[in-house]
């Protein structure tokens, strides 16, 4: 079982991807912002961060950066969840530090799939 954090202002959202992963057998913890999950994940370790871009206080790049920053979150897979899909925003995701991006709409099979490879 892996402890994940999912990153979304949107609570439907939030919910359905805990629901996914929590359904998977995973541990997941919620955040609504980028700056509320970097204050959850220096007080936890986390397997895995699932986070959207477009947020308010901290969106998801500053929130990448932020974590690879950490030594304990040099290595952790970060998925970016949005829908975003432009290359220039991937680009910045990946150079952020992003290990992969699914984009919204998303099946929970594709989430799990994809959060397989990377586990």
């Amino acid at each position: 079982m892996s402890k994940i954090l999912a990153v979304d202002d949107s609570k439907s959202m939030r919910q359905m991807v805990s629901m996914s992963l929590k359904s998977a057998g995973h541990d997941v913890v919620e955040a609504e912002d980028g700056a509320q999950a970097l204050d959850i994940a220096k007080q936890n370790q986390f397997d895995l961060v699932v986070t959207d871009i477009n947020m308010p206080n901290m969106n998801g790049i500053e929130l990448i950066t932020a974590l690879r920053g950490m030594p304990n979150y040099k290595f952790t897979p970060i998925l970016c969840l949005t829908t975003e899909s432009s290359g220039d925003m991937k680009t910045k995701g990946k150079e952020a530090g992003a290990t992969g991006w699914i984009v919204k709409p998303f099946s929970p099979e594709k989430l799990l799939s994809v959060i397989g490879r990377v586990l």
